[in-house]
Formats: structure tokens, C-alpha cells, sequence
């Protein structure tokens, strides 16, 4: 996300509790591995359940709002739901990002190894520029979007998702009513209560 390992460990290090707590749980602290092990353990308990949507879809036709249903409509039209699909909106592939418009071509002389995507991983040319397509469960939540947080908000993540990847100019009206829609993809989790956002969904 824009941001590299020595960065990460200097910022955590400069908190005491943090500190405290990484030592309870790893012999050696505040290190990358251990950093992506808290990670993984705590991104396998974020399952929600009970979204609008999900209530929607089980038949409970007032669970989701007219603009909601008007975004998914739209997800579905201007052709989002081909990349994001599934029971995670997304999360099941990968996609070159920019398949409609160069968006690494913009970046000029910022192009960073971050930007290379899974040929990072893999070494494999026909890689470069592959991402994962991310689930959007959750991405009501974010506050950054992308591998490079190029996008501060969700509204404007779907604008660029628009033209890379769609070749389309979505207008603020559809970009709003895609926004709602995904906001109704929020489900709850018993320990994490404060991912229901049902009081400030559009």
C-alpha cells in the first residue's frame, strides 16, 4: 500500500504497546515475517455475515435501498461484476490493471517494483502489471484503494475503476449509486462490531 517494511517496523517499533504486544506473541518481535503472520491471523476471522445484501438476495426485499438496488443494477450493466463476481464480490482472480488505458503509462518516472504486481511473485512477463482482483466486502471500510493507494475514497476507486479498466466516464450520479451498493455488501462480526455501518449507509 505505498509504504515499505523498514517503514512499517520503524512505525510500529515507535509504539510501546505495540511493541508490548508483538513480544508477547513472537520471540523476536517486531519483524516483516511476523508483521504478515498477525496479519494472515487476523484477516482469516474477518468473515461477516448478515449483510443487507445477503438479506436482500434470501428474499427480505426491504433490506436494501432504492439506490442501492439502482447500484447493482449499475454494477452489473457497466460490467464491474465480470471482475468482481462471486459469493466476495471479487477475490477469485487475477486482472492486469489498466486493460482499457495505460494507468501505469500516467505514473511516469513513478512507477515503483510494487507496481509490477504478481510478476513480483511469479517472474512471468505476461504477469506485469497483474493484481488480484480484491473482494469488495469490505471496501466500504478502506480509506485508501489500490496496490499504490491512488485513490483516497471509494467513490473515487469506481471512477478509476471506469476508465482503466471499463474505458467508461461513469457519472457522479451512477458513481454514487455504485458507492450505496457497495456499502450494502457491510456485514457484522461478533467480535468486531464497529464494521456494522448500517446507520451510515447511503
Amino acid at each position: 500500500m505505498a509504504s515499505d517494511w523498514p517503514t512499517i517496523i520503524a512505525k510500529l517499533s515507535a509504539d510501546p504497546e505495540m511493541t508490548a504486544r508483538f513480544n508477547r506473541q513472537f520471540s523476536d518481535g517486531i519483524t516483516a515475517e511476523n508483521i504478515r503472520s498477525a496479519l494472515v491471523a487476523f484477516q482469516e476471522t474477518l468473515l461477516l455475515t448478515d449483510s443487507p445484501f445477503d438479506r436482500w438476495l434470501a428474499g427480505d426485499h426491504a433490506a436494501i435501498t432504492s439506490q442501492q438496488l439502482k447500484g447493482y443494477d449499475l454494477f452489473r450493466s457497466y460490467g464491474c461484476i465480470s471482475c468482481h463476481q462471486g459469493a466476495n464480490v471479487g477475490g477469485n482472480m487475477f486482472a492486469r490493471m489498466g486493460s482499457l488505458e495505460n494507468y501505469f503509462e500516467l505514473k511516469g518516472d513513478a512507477i515503483s517494483q510494487a507496481d509490477l504486481g504478481r510478476y513480483n511473485v511469479t517472474g512471468n512477463p505476461s504477469h506485469r502489471y497483474v493484481f488480484k482482483v480484491p473482494n469488495l466486502r469490505t471496501a466500504a471500510l478502506k480509506t485508501f484503494f489500490f496496490h499504490d493507494a491512488s485513490a483516497a475514497s471509494l467513490e473515487e476507486a469506481i471512477v478509476m475503476m471506469g476508465r482503466f479498466q471499463l474505458g467508461r466516464e461513469i457519472p457522479t450520479q451512477d458513481v454514487e449509486y455504485i458507492s450505496a451498493f457497495i456499502h450494502s455488501l457491510v456485514g457484522v462480526h461478533p467480535r468486531l462490531n464497529q464494521l456494522d455501518l448500517a446507520k451510515d449507509t447511503p
